[in-house]
């Protein structure tokens, strides 16, 4: 074991700390728009924090160091990416401020004021399906980082997943909202002191010149297997590359305006003012979301390669965290084991309570021959959270990804993302959208990403050619279906 008794006191008293704070939030949850939203009263600052944390999970710190072996400082090219998109959706208002003033708890439900009943359930599902496959890796990535960061078995894997699974849905389910933004908020202090305190003794241990020369050399040489992406330019061909980055484009606008758990912090602001102030405040984060553990996978790259090159039982997603076990001392490896629990705390909690609360707002709910009473509405919900927890367990431990961890994360958020964007933009400002064209956007939109999902190892699909193709087929759903039968006679909402 690399943990020392003072590191394993230091995460014992953040875990008990985090679990206090999220229960102590149970007494204020009177019905589910406490437990869903907070009642609508979050403001700029603890909206920042809570985005923040959300979306820095340890499942990114995974997939970003695991850019950063792979591609070096060119990796963070999509944390660059995400922070303009961020900042233009904050600045304009585009889409958020609308679905802000719409009032509702989630996406799919502005669908049936703007569509049909019909739209708004079938959207909910597609949704909750790409929601819940995306998070499925989440729980497998953290605890492989936990292994392989604090020297534990790999055996343990499986039960190590279980226990932090564990202690995020007790104080989910009681607490809803409320305690995910309360811990969230412990989660962003932590997880800010331990990516600082890491980066610093990574550059301190791998000197700042023989990082960035071991990477230019390891592409000049053209070593590796496969050969070395360009470590500085994201738009050579042996890296990302112009077309990738474009998918990326669409990708996160469409992320930043429809994925759920983001929008969630969005329909729990005060007002729409807030929500922009929320975007443009925290677009600047993504950077160094990227950059930042970035940097560790690509010192893990040089180190391992001065070393005569990768460990078999080790890949470039689990080399990051068994280069941190070597580098950081005792207490400080405490220290970023909480911050790491914390980031996947904080993500976790997040996305269970937000695609439970889709089921139940929008697959659910709108099947009911009668309205739930307020106690069986909040019930019913904790037990979709509970019901979410039991699925992440279970297939965390058999899907085997096809490629690295980001392109599956983005190619099951384009599931719903493309369809969901698309249903959006012409809902709120294209009066000529109908039901008929929503439904056939919602369909064809799911079918790229899907086919990748299924037979994209064997066929070699790349992620690029699922995602780009999502958004073009949920485009020609939309405009098809629309121009093609009766034009609604409402105005947009």
């Amino acid at each position: 074991m690399t943990l020392a008794a003072i590191d394993w006191i230091i995460i014992l008293v953040y875990l008990v700390g985090c679990m206090v704070a999220g229960l102590w939030m149970r007494r204020y949850v009177r019905g589910v728009q406490d437990f869903a939203v907070a009642g609508r009263e979050m403001d700029v600052n603890l909206g920042v924090a809570s985005l923040a944390a959300t979306e820095l999970g340890l499942v990114t710190i995974m997939y970003t160091a695991q850019l950063g072996y792979e591609k070096g400082f060119a990796g963070a090219a999509l944390g660059v990416i995400i922070c303009i998109v961020m900042w233009l959706v904050g600045r304009t208002g585009f889409v958020i401020e609308p679905l802000r003033r719409a009032g509702v708890m989630t996406i799919p439900e502005l669908f049936e004021k703007r569509f049909s009943p019909r739209v708004r359930w079938l959207a909910g599902l597609f949704v909750v399906l790409g929601g819940l496959l995306n998070m499925g890796i989440f729980l497998r990535l953290g605890g492989e980082f936990l292994v392989f960061a604090t020297g534990m078995p790999p055996h343990w894997l499986e039960w190590v997943m279980t226990a932090l699974l564990g202690v995020v849905l007790l104080y989910t389910a009681l607490g809803g909202m409320l305690s995910v933004l309360v811990t969230d908020y412990l989660q962003f202090l932590v997880m800010g002191v331990g990516i600082v305190l890491t980066s610093v003794l990574v550059i301190l241990h791998i000197g700042w010149d023989d990082l960035t020369q071991g990477l230019f050399n390891a592409w000049t040489a053209g070593g590796g297997t496969p050969p070395r992406a360009h470590p500085y330019n994201p738009f050579h061909e042996s890296n990302y590359g112009w077309g990738y980055l474009a998918w990326q484009f669409a990708f996160q606008l469409a992320a930043a305006t429809t994925w759920q758990t983001q929008i969630s912090r969005v329909l729990a602001a005060k007002n729409a003012d807030t929500a922009k102030r929320m975007y443009r405040q925290t677009s600047f984060y993504f950077v160094g979301r990227f950059l930042l553990p970035g940097l560790w996978g690509a010192a893990a790259f040089v180190w391992f390669a001065k070393q005569g090159g990768l460990p078999a039982n080790l890949t470039s997603l689990t080399a990051m965290p068994h280069y941190l076990s070597i580098v950081l001392p005792i207490g400080v490896i405490g220290i970023v084991v909480a911050a790491m629990l914390a980031a996947e705390m904080s993500t976790d909690s997040g996305y269970m309570l937000t695609w439970a609360t889709v089921i139940y707002n929008d697959v659910v709910n709108p099947v009911l021959k009668r309205p739930l009473s307020p106690k069986g509405q909040l019930l019913l919900t904790r037990g979709l959270v509970l019901a979410i927890a039991v699925f992440l367990l279970f297939y965390g431990l058999w899907y085997e990804l096809p490629g690295n961890a980001w392109d599956y994360l983005a190619v099951t958020g384009n599931i719903y993302l493309a369809s969901v964007f698309t249903l959006l933009v012409a809902g709120l400002y294209w009066p000529r959208a109908t039901a008929t064209g929503a439904v056939a956007a919602l369909v064809l939109g799911a079918i790229g990403p899907i086919t990748f999902l299924l037979i994209g190892k064997t066929f070699k699909i790349a992620p690029e050619v699922a995602g780009a193709s999502s958004f073009a087929l949920a485009a020609i759903g939309m405009i098809g279906g629309s121009l093609l039968s009766r034009a609604p006679a409402a105005k947009p909402a």
